[in-house]
């Protein structure tokens, strides 16, 4: 049996109940706003998940899936969250593009090694967390998510970050530590709400002049990189209260 939900007449919660397959009465009505499955042992889920069109929130999350069926796409009430994260995905469909008002989406932990540049047709996407995905570059379309708020990006092997990303304008939180960045990325110089930089675990060596002039910048991670306490920069940003972890 479902454990209780939030809003348990439309919410249907089967945390860590031990499944290998969605049970029917998944399928049993339409209405179903929440539909949680996480921490499961399902390996794949059926095309029937694009008729579930009132869901607002889907967790997927700690399974076993290899794919996600194109039918997600239809899912025309997903605006809350998305969790598909630490599962065995190689791909995720362009279908996904679809879901242009969904607010959450986690695909972090799969061995993605890209993300679909229909990503950037998302434009609802206030947070997106991608984190040891085995990414090595992102798609120039992100920088259409204009309402983006935080993005998460650690733990991947990324050298640089797409020109277009300098469009995020209302990026406030920017996580990339345990990447491979030789340097801060260009991107990031006329983001003028961006408060928290994680570049922990690079290979970064120095700072550029301009990020002393970042508007909001309040934090600063650079530990585990070669960037010297002292650099003018990094005394510059201290100056402005803005605290740098060297």
């Amino acid at each position: 049996m479902p454990h209780p939900g939030p809003a348990a007449s439309r919410a249907l919660n089967y945390w860590k109940a031990g499944l290998r397959s969605v049970p029917s009465e998944v399928w049993e009505r339409q209405d179903w706003e929440v539909l949680i499955l996480a921490d499961n042992a399902l390996a794949g889920i059926p095309p029937a998940l694009g008729r579930l069109r009132a869901l607002h929130t889907l967790d997927l999350g700690h399974n076993l899936l290899t794919a996600v069926p194109d039918e997600i796409g239809e899912l025309a009430g997903l605006t809350r969250f998305l969790y598909l994260h630490d599962n065995r995905l190689t791909a995720l469909p362009d279908a996904l593009g679809g879901l242009d008002r969904l607010g959450y989406l986690n695909v972090g932990e799969n061995p993605l090694g890209r993300l679909p540049a229909a990503l950037g047709t998302m434009a609802g996407l206030v947070e997106l967390r991608a984190q040891r995905a085995e990414l090595t570059h992102l798609p120039e379309s992100m920088g259409r998510l204009d309402r983006l708020r935080e993005l998460w990006l650690g733990g991947n092997a990324l050298t640089a970050l797409p020109a277009s990303l300098a469009a995020l304008h209302e990026l406030r939180v920017l996580e990339l530590r345990d990447n491979a960045l030789p340097a801060v990325p260009e991107a990031l110089r006329g983001l003028p709400l961006l408060r928290r930089i994680d570049l922990r675990g690079n290979r970064i060596e120095a700072l550029p002049p301009w990020m002393a002039r970042l508007p909001s910048l309040e934090k600063l991670d650079l530990r585990w990189n070669a960037v010297e306490d002292t650099a003018e920069p990094v005394l510059a940003l201290r100056e402005k209260g803005c605290v740098v972890l060297t």
